[in-house]
């Protein structure tokens, strides 16, 4: 398994263990407790993302993307959305176009 698997597994346990807690004690758990939440973060996130990437700053991008993909599996843990049901999709695109692949969602 690749470095970044397996930091991801150990983050997404982290954050499934955060489920039920003290919203008070814990970042994550007040993320999870409130969905809405956690997707504007996951938007703002996303955004900083951008603005790391178009500046050509590989640090930032780095830190920016690592703030994206906790809050990408938050949002995911919170809807009860499974890193299986991510892959599921991802595999089920393997070997096609990118451009076959997104003119088949249109229809």
């Amino acid at each position: 398994m690749s470095r970044f698997a397996d930091v991801l597994a150990r983050l997404a346990g982290v954050i499934d263990r955060r489920k039920g807690g003290d919203a008070g004690a814990s970042y994550t758990a007040r993320l999870l407790a409130d969905p809405s939440l956690a997707a504007k973060k996951l938007g703002e996130e996303a955004i900083e993302t951008v603005i790391a990437a178009t500046q050509g700053d590989k640090s930032a991008l780095a830190a920016e993307s690592a703030d994206l993909i906790y809050h990408w599996l938050v949002v995911l843990a919170a809807a009860g959305v499974s890193l299986d049901e991510v892959a599921a999709r991802l595999e089920a695109r393997e070997g096609t176009s990118g451009l076959d692949e997104k003119a088949g969602r249109k229809t």
